[in-house]
């Protein structure tokens, strides 16, 4: 069993951090806050906009902010994070804050994709009842009259 993991976060355009001796790693998935230690099972989650946290080969904590990725943990031995963007950093309450901001900027991006798509469905339905019923007929698509509102 290894003493240690090696830690490597990266970016599509750099690699953050590529760190061996590490003691303990802590992170957050959907299903909340979890930590890895040196002989810990394959993993494979997706992290959310949060601060990873590791402890070094002195003991020492260190912070990563991350706007969501991908970790795996192979062989009880090695972590490696894939993020969009990250930042490492020593201030925790300055990082928490910009995970955070990363979490409301998700949460509005997925409203507005919601808010778009509601749009398209409606302007799809539309189309379709435009093109069921006949030329210059207002009369419902139910011909005996079900269905109709009173």
């Amino acid at each position: 069993m290894t003493k240690s993991l090696r830690l490597t976060i990266a970016t599509p355009g750099e690699v953050l951090l590529d760190a061996e001796g590490v003691r303990a790693i802590r992170a957050e998935d959907e299903s909340g806050g979890f930590g890895l230690l040196p002989g810990c099972a394959d993993l494979l989650t997706v992290l959310r906009a949060s601060v990873v946290r590791w402890r070094d080969a002195e003991g020492k904590e260190r912070y990563c902010a991350i706007r969501g990725g991908v970790m795996t943990a192979k062989g009880g031995a090695r972590v490696a994070i894939a993020c969009r963007r990250g930042a490492l950093g020593a201030d925790l309450q300055k990082l928490e804050a910009d995970a955070m901001a990363g979490r409301a900027a998700q949460a509005a991006a997925a409203a507005r994709a919601r808010v778009s798509q509601a749009r398209l469905h409606a302007s799809a339905v539309r189309q379709l009842v435009r093109y069921l019923r006949p030329a210059g007929s207002s009369q419902s698509l139910f011909a005996d009259g079900e269905g109709e509102a009173s």
